[in-house]
């Protein structure tokens, strides 16, 4: 439409920006504390710690893994059954159509096969990944990320956001800086 302006961007959050991991590990844990829980922290290494400060401490991915190996193993073993005793009974020599012990080492090899396939499948899922694009992207100071630079970005969907409390409250826990991330 000619002669109107467009809407701004909603916005997505704040980001604050911090120069080392022990800095960006106090802030994490004060805004933990403070009630935020849309919280997420980049960091260019990872740093145990924060994941601990921010309140993220279970993981489903060895709960699908262990799951994915017991699939493995059943299927594996199930599998060369159904295939030496019912689709194809061949008795060779006198040997038992169902000799397990020559079935252990093909279903060793599912068992990690479908376990290492469903880490790598729950850890892309579990991620959200593959993410071409993330708001955070849209904050040039981000692209420090990667090299020396740590940041904690408290999302607008957080139920105890507000943009000027919330924006104070991140300039309290002495940043380098404190930018909007917009969608």
């Amino acid at each position: 439409m000619i002669g109107r302006e467009a809407a701004p961007l909603p916005l997505w959050g704040l980001m604050a920006e911090f120069e080392g991991p022990t800095e960006v590990v106090e802030a994490a844990r004060r805004v933990h504390e403070e009630g935020y829980r849309k919280v997420d922290a980049y960091s260019p290494y990872p740093i145990e710690e924060l994941g601990e400060a921010l309140g993220h401490h279970r993981s489903w991915l060895p709960l699908l893994v262990l799951l994915g190996g017991i699939a493995g193993c059943l299927g594996g073993y199930l599998l060369q059954y159904w295939v030496a005793v019912i689709a194809y009974p061949v008795n060779i020599a006198g040997r038992p159509l169902h000799s397990w012990p020559a079935f252990i080492v093909p279903t060793f090899e599912t068992t990690i096969l479908f376990a290492a396939g469903t880490a790598v499948l729950g850890m892309l899922a579990l991620n959200g990944l593959p993410e071409p694009y993330h708001p955070v992207f849209n904050v040039p100071l981000f692209a420090r990320a990667s090299k020396d630079r740590f940041f904690i970005v408290v999302e607008a969907r957080d139920p105890k956001f507000d943009l000027d409390r919330t924006w104070s409250f991140l300039l309290s826990l002495a940043p380098r800086s404190v930018s909007e991330v917009d969608n």
